[in-house]
């Protein structure tokens, strides 16, 4: 196989082709962090989206590199990784977060990169050169971060409503509205602090194949962390509201108190997450605590049906967009 002249045009086109699955995480992702505060009324949509997309941001100066450190070196051998395996891992990455996003399916961005990466190496070297120290905590948590959010979620819910019992519903929900704000501005800073950095490491990965930056840096250069952040910030601004309904409404119905309770076992999670250095999915974090809290107040207020069609977009993400990414790293050869 003839190797992707490692020039700096390429590796610019592929660059801007990761910042835009970046951009379309977070507008695919942004109803994780706004469907909560919406539904409940406590923000507007217009004013969800910049509040989210403000704390996603603000994540760069909370978090360390850790995530981005997974995907960068962690998945796959750097050493193996040419700009083809890049190149069908971002395919195959946003092919699948368009499918899922005109369908309305709350499906993985994170889980949709990692399979690319996989697809795409395996299609040139085979299993050899992955990771699988990196690949079984990744897969590890596609079962730990929803049932943690679930967990989270409903345990937050029946302590609430044991510590306000004998506080009025006007009151609660009074109190719980402002609250809110605080829970959905940690998710969202959460959502940052994980998602950016798939896309940072993913870039640092490019990099470090293309020869423009080496191996045992700690960190990569400033210019990627920045754009990365600002990259999914924008997404998130312009928001993604075929899944807003999904999230929000269709799941279960939530007032201000489930609201600060599912956006805060969330943001445990993803913080948890982050803290370790594994690249979670923050829709299934969000939809497990979401879960959580409705089945706390009435298990049969959840849609369990709609449940079974989101648990299987999550199975079938990550062979599918190894499929795709697969296929796309052929492409590249013949194009490039």
């Amino acid at each position: 196989m003839s190797a992707m002249p490692a020039g700096f045009w390429v590796v610019a086109m592929l660059v801007v082709l990761a910042l835009l699955f970046d951009f379309m995480n977070g507008f695919h992702d942004a109803a994780n962090s706004i469907a909560t505060v919406v539904s409940t009324g406590v923000l507007k949509p217009q004013h969800a989206v910049a509040f989210a997309a403000f704390f996603n941001v603000l994540a760069i100066a909370v978090f360390q590199l850790k995530v981005a450190a997974t995907i960068g070196k962690g998945i796959v051998e750097p050493g193996i990784v040419d700009q083809h395996v890049i190149f069908g891992a971002l395919i195959g990455a946003i092919a699948w977060n368009v499918i899922t996003w005109w369908y309305g399916i709350p499906s993985s961005s994170s889980h949709a990169l990692i399979g690319g990466i996989v697809g795409a190496t395996l299609a040139k070297a085979g299993a050899g050169p992955l990771v699988a120290s990196g690949l079984l905590k990744t897969f590890a948590f596609i079962f730990i971060s929803p049932l943690m959010g679930f967990l989270l979620g409903s345990l937050m819910m029946v302590a609430v409503a044991w510590v306000c019992r004998r506080s009025s519903p006007l009151r609660v929900d009074n109190w719980f509205r402002r609250l809110q704000l605080v829970s959905a501005g940690l998710y969202s800073l959460g959502h940052g602090g994980n998602d950016a950095q798939k896309t940072i490491g993913i870039i640092w990965l490019l990099l470090i194949s293309s020869g423009y930056v080496a191996a045992g840096d700690s960190l990569p250069p400033a210019w990627v962390i920045w754009s990365c952040y600002i990259a999914i910030g924008l997404g998130t601004l312009f928001g993604g509201w075929r899944i807003v309904k999904t999230m929000g409404q269709r799941i279960t119905k939530l007032k201000p108190v489930g609201g600060f309770c599912a956006e805060t076992g969330g943001a445990i999670t993803l913080f948890v997450a982050t803290g370790l250095g594994v690249p979670v999915s923050t829709t299934h974090t969000i939809t497990g605590a979401i879960f959580g809290v409705g089945s706390v107040r009435n298990a049969s207020a959840v849609r369990w049906g709609l449940a079974g069609n989101i648990v299987m977009a999550w199975i079938v993400t990550i062979p599918a967009t190894a499929l795709i990414a697969a296929v796309f790293y052929g492409v590249s050869l013949l194009i490039f």
